[in-house]
């Protein structure tokens, strides 16, 4: 930053006409409101389905009468409802995910990334959208980890 009184109040005159073009650039690439009903469309209709999914196994689980004398049978069987039961706590952490994505939606906070507050690309959100990173700062956050090791 300058010392000189005029020079100061210049620099600072550009940074501020700088920042201006920024936001407003990000406002540009916002997305739309179409494109929100669309996200939020697809994240509601993606919860009715795991939802649905969620409640046939419980319903397979309880019905299920199956009691086999073999060991081995049974085993197989133990072993069967377990990864069902751990892909259903998967689905259910994604579930609260997408909740928290259409609450973004709700407050006009989806898209945009909580770290550098910059847009999320559309490509991005329709691979997946309950994404909060940009992809910039999804790849730092990535190599960070790798260096210490998570």
């Amino acid at each position: 930053m300058c010392i000189k009184p005029f020079c100061w109040k210049f620099c600072r005159l550009r940074h501020r006409q700088y920042l201006f073009k920024v936001i407003g650039m990000v406002r540009e690439m916002a997305l739309s409101h179409d494109k929100l009903e669309f996200f939020r469309m697809l994240l509601t209709q993606k919860i009715n389905e795991l939802l649905e999914d969620a409640g046939k196994t419980v319903a397979d689980m309880t019905d299920s009468k199956e009691n086999y004398p073999d060991p081995t049978d049974r085993a197989s069987l133990e072993s069967d409802r377990n990864f069902e039961l751990r892909m259903r706590d998967r689905e259910r952490k994604l579930i609260a995910k997408m909740q928290e994505a259409i609450k973004r939606i709700d407050e006009g906070e989806f898209g945009l990334c909580e770290v550098c507050g910059g847009p999320i690309s559309e490509k991005r959100l329709m691979a997946r959208p309950v994404t909060t990173l940009c992809i910039d700062c999804k790849t730092k956050q990535e190599k960070l980890e790798k260096l210490k090791g998570e």
